[in-house]
């Protein structure tokens, strides 16, 4: 087992005791609180109508984008209880090398759907023993270079020459981000 590997089974355990015991919330919880809290503040001291009429922006948003989120979560989780973590592990794991980045590329190319898809699934993959290069791999492919985004959007707004210059680079961006995050990721980790 990777030394990267070993410090993620290791954090992993360390979350399902803490789980069995007293649930701790994670910190991005607090900040994201905080932050709401001081927005709230912030605009109560505009007008008094703000803080409500940011909440009735919040549920309109929410109203956009429940059901893309909810299945991307019924996605993740029947991913994570279909594919056998061996099979993901042999084929993305750590010691993959090139032939996970060149398959979390793939995927990433050919993969429909937006954040609300891919960052569950991305999380469900990663909890699995799914290497750090293969899914960043996987993530900037996704993010940088979505076909359907390509000829939906891109295309017929901005022409071809505009799209080829952009997806040109973007084609080849993801294998050399997965790379270099892989390496930075076992220095950060450590």
């Amino acid at each position: 087992m990777s030394e990267v590997a070993g410090q993620r089974a290791a954090s992993t355990a360390g979350t399902q005791v803490r789980q069995k015991g007293k649930k701790r919330v994670d910190s991005s919880i607090w900040v994201m609180g905080g932050l709401t809290l001081v927005m709230v503040i912030w605009a109560y001291a505009k007008g008094a109508d703000l803080p409500l009429r940011g909440f009735q922006t919040t549920f309109a948003l929410l109203q956009d984008v429940w059901l893309p989120l909810l299945l991307g979560f019924c996605l993740a989780g029947f991913f994570d209880v279909l594919v056998p973590r061996e099979l993901l592990v042999r084929w993305m794991g750590e010691q993959s090398g090139w032939q996970g980045i060149f398959i979390g590329w793939l995927i990433g190319l050919a993969m429909p759907g937006g954040p609300y898809v891919v960052f569950p699934i991305a999380a469900s993959l990663f909890k699995q023993g799914v290497g750090v290069g293969p899914l960043i791999t996987f993530i900037t492919a996704k993010s940088l270079l979505s076909p359907t985004r390509l000829f939906s959007w891109e295309v017929p707004f901005l022409g071809w020459p505009f799209v080829a210059a952009r997806a040109i680079p973007s084609f080849i961006l993801p294998p050399l981000v997965g790379i270099v995050s892989q390496r930075l990721f076992a220095y950060f980790n450590r």
